[in-house]
């Protein structure tokens, strides 16, 4: 297999990768336009009991979507990465094994320093991206697991306070009571 050959192969892996993740993109957005047109046509009312939940479920249950940010690295940073390391690590096989490779090594990590440099910054830029948008999900589930514990904590207080004041009417009638006979 020659230099050729191999950048030929990995050229038409990243064409194949760039379709499958235009195909994710074309179905993630028909799924949104459908969603929100099923939304907006009217529907008939039909009244039934609806049981009530309390808000801490409903907020326990939020769906998290997959953001373009996860789908670029896991089908473009990811496949690049490897395909990246993956010629670096044929290059060193081809290099022990085959004399020839050896002569010509510096066109060879050259090659591969120019498709790295640009891949690198590429990569480094994604990453910092994702690390924010992960820092940012952190934090409002931070937010979310407070904003929990204090509905929970406030519930709790109120229902003592009914129970409270429901055991002081009980006593003030018992007393009306017993002044009575």
């Amino acid at each position: 297999m020659t230099l050729t050959d191999l950048l030929t192969m990995m050229g038409v892996i990243i064409a194949a990768l760039s379709i499958i993740l235009l195909c994710v993109i074309i179905i993630s957005a028909t799924r949104r336009i459908t969603s929100k047109l099923q939304l907006s046509l009217p529907k008939k009312v039909i009244k039934k009991e609806i049981k009530k939940k309390r808000r801490t479920e409903n907020m326990s249950q939020a769906r998290e979507g997959v953001t373009f940010n996860d789908i670029f690295m896991f089908m473009i940073a990811v496949p690049l990465v490897l395909l990246w390391v993956g010629f670096a690590g044929f290059v060193i096989h081809s290099g022990l094994n085959d004399a020839s490779v050896l002569d010509q090594i510096e066109g060879y990590t050259t090659l591969i320093a120019i498709l790295g440099g640009p891949a690198l910054l590429i990569i480094k830029d994604a990453l910092d991206v994702w690390k924010q948008e992960q820092a940012e999900k952190t934090a409002f589930y931070k937010s979310k697991a407070q904003a929990v514990i204090d509905y929970n904590a406030s519930a709790q207080k109120q229902s003592q306070l009914i129970e409270s004041n429901e055991q002081a009417h009980e006593h003030k009638v018992v007393k009306t009571v017993a002044k009575k006979k």
